[in-house]
């Protein structure tokens, strides 16, 4: 798992990109197979269910069990949604069913999201009906698992919310709309140019959502999951929002996040083992600062505070550098660092080889040689000449 963020240093530092990988289901080796008559009768009544919620028949869907679902699902734009019991264990009257959960949000995902889902079950008049339907034990938690969700279009996004009014969630739709066409214009249009953004009801619920703690992500802005290097029918990465550390931001820096998210999605199929983190978190801040007329100063205070203090930094970031429970003063260098590099590409080489060199790089496939030899072929320049070439670059833009 790729992790990618940022400290909450200043109002620049709360942006983060977070790359998750969407891993396969763990199929159950344990309880009945599907050709146990039991399980079989689950499966058709999870098939039941399915059918009522895309048919928008709540009758239906309540005649298999529990409505909660229903109701806070009503609003989400779905396109499939099936689950498959891949385990089953029942006694008595009761059943706990291990299952598979592919959905697709109608013009969005370009293939399902697989997710692990434990239902409860029990046996009435010789029928069984779902009591309950929760994440699987170590799984991340669906926006719907936080309440009942909101749904609010835009031009080119989809903005899903819980615990907030459709008012607020197109406040974020109006910035999304405006990030779309601005990556596109920088990176290229070969990408979906639809984007998925989850605002939670608070921090807590955005660690739920990823399925980690709150506190990993405290004055963290907001994270893109999706599937890194991945071309192809994947599923739509989905921007999730910490609406606390968002909300103490200004307008520009509001922007400057969701330009940031949105160049991950981008990006996210030419971003692969072999991108360093300097490079995908630089060129998504170069995308995200475009236009906004910031200073290198005010968008990189902390490395401009350690060139103050002779403290420059003598190597690009490493990947470590990017680390979350890291020293957050340090984090917040890293990014500004990665920023400059790309900044530095764009001024000395042409906006449209910092483009070319981004993708070299990640169609190399192996992290080991791929930077240097994207540096050769697309730059002209060697590792080490382009480190100092850095390295001067930062003392002049911020000395």
């Amino acid at each position: 798992m790729t992790v990618r963020g940022r400290a909450p240093r200043t109002w620049r530092a709360a942006a983060a990109g977070l790359c998750l990988l969407f891993l396969p289901p763990l199929a159950g080796c344990a309880g009945r197979t599907a050709a146990d008559p039991v399980t079989a009768e689950v499966q058709r009544v999870l098939d039941r269910r399915s059918a009522a919620l895309l048919g928008h028949d709540e009758t239906a869907f309540g005649a298999t069990g529990a409505r909660t679902a229903y109701v806070r699902l009503r609003a989400l734009p779905l396109a499939s949604w099936a689950y498959r019991v891949t385990a089953l264990r029942h006694a008595g009257s009761g059943a706990t069913a291990d299952t598979e959960l592919r959905y697709r949000v109608a013009g969005y995902d370009s293939a399902p999201v697989t997710v692990r889902r434990t239902l409860t079950l029990r046996r009435d008049g010789g029928r069984w009906y779902v009591t309950g339907d929760r994440p699987a034990a170590k799984t991340g938690q669906q926006l719907w698992d936080q309440g009942r969700v909101t749904a609010v279009s835009g031009a080119h996004s989809l903005v899903l919310g819980t615990g907030r009014s459709a008012a607020e969630l197109r406040r974020y739709a109006r910035l999304a709309d405006r990030a779309v066409p601005a990556v596109s214009a920088a990176w290229g249009t070969a990408w979906t140019r639809r984007l998925v953004v989850l605002v939670p009801r608070s921090l807590a619920g955005m660690a739920g959502l990823l399925g980690s703690p709150a506190s990993g992500y405290r004055g963290i802005a907001a994270v893109t999951t999706g599937e890194a290097g991945s071309p192809g029918r994947t599923p739509a990465d989905r921007v999730v929002v910490n609406p606390e550390a968002y909300a103490v931001l200004g307008e520009v820096g509001k922007q400057v996040v969701l330009t940031h998210e949105t160049t991950h999605v981008a990006t996210r199929a030419q971003t692969t083992a072999a991108t360093p983190l300097w490079l995908s978190e630089g060129y998504a801040d170069w995308i995200g600062y475009l236009g906004t007329g910031r200073t290198p100063a005010e968008a990189a205070p902390e490395l401009a505070r350690a060139v103050r203090d002779g403290k420059a930094p003598a190597a690009l970031p490493t990947d470590r550098d990017f680390a979350f429970s890291g020293d957050p003063t340090r984090l917040a260098q890293a990014y500004e660092g990665g920023w400059l590099a790309c900044r530095m590409i764009a001024a000395h080489w042409g906006e449209s080889r910092l483009g070319a060199f981004y993708r070299a790089v990640g169609a190399h496939g192996e992290r080991a040689g791929a930077l240097a030899d994207a540096l050769h072929r697309v730059l002209g320049t060697t590792p080490e000449a382009f480190t100092a070439r850095w390295r001067a670059y930062v003392r002049d833009q911020l000395g």
